[in-house]
């Protein structure tokens, strides 16, 4: 089965993911962006804000998917538990909130990039504007993150748009909840997995 915890920054998905992976020893962790050596590559010039080109961005991100799909997701769906750190469905949700691209073409885009595969089940860590406020006031921020606590409530709202117009199944989590609290909700949902 193929997973994905969703969630702007600071939501918890590492953190949820980590104690998740404990109930699923075999389990493939990945990432996206960020989990093949040219995702590597292509996550540190996304988050060093360097594009211009907001469709640039956007088709980084999509070479990146491509790249994940065919080197981590392909070779393990039919036989191991595979849990991702964000999945297609930020991808569609950042480039949402940046326009220029039609919710056609971003579907269209997508199902090219991944052929198709996407999370059987989509967790996301949802946060307040207080504790989002409050979180980031605690790190130093990336360049995504300084764009700013709007700019990510957006994205928030946009990845719930997302599974719908890619027709997955989304779970809503409070990222308030205690760690704990919250990685039981997710497993609950994952109980006949194992």
């Amino acid at each position: 089965m193929y997973i994905a915890i969703e969630g702007i920054d600071t939501a918890g998905k590492s953190t949820q993911i980590e104690a998740i992976a404990q109930s699923f020893p075999n389990a493939i962790i990945t990432k996206e962006p960020g989990a093949t050596e040219i995702g590597k590559e292509i996550r540190e010039m996304v988050l060093s804000a360097r594009t211009q080109s907001k469709k640039a961005e956007f088709l980084l991100f999509l070479a990146d998917r491509a790249e994940h799909m065919s080197r981590v997701i392909e070779p393990n769906i039919d036989t191991k538990m595979i849990i991702s750190d964000r999945s297609a469905v930020s991808g569609v949700a950042y480039a949402l909130t940046q326009g220029g691209i039609s919710e056609e073409e971003l579907v269209s885009l997508n199902n090219f990039a991944t052929d198709g595969v996407y999370p059987q089940k989509v967790f996301l860590l949802r946060l307040t504007k207080e504790e989002l406020e409050y979180r980031l006031s605690q790190k130093e921020l990336d360049g995504i993150e300084l764009r700013g606590s709007e700019y990510l409530l957006n994205i928030q709202n946009a990845i719930i748009k997302a599974t719908e117009l890619l027709g997955l199944t989304l779970i809503e989590i409070d990222a308030t909840l205690s760690r704990e609290a919250i990685t039981t909700a997710i497993l609950s949902h994952l109980s006949d997995e194992k």
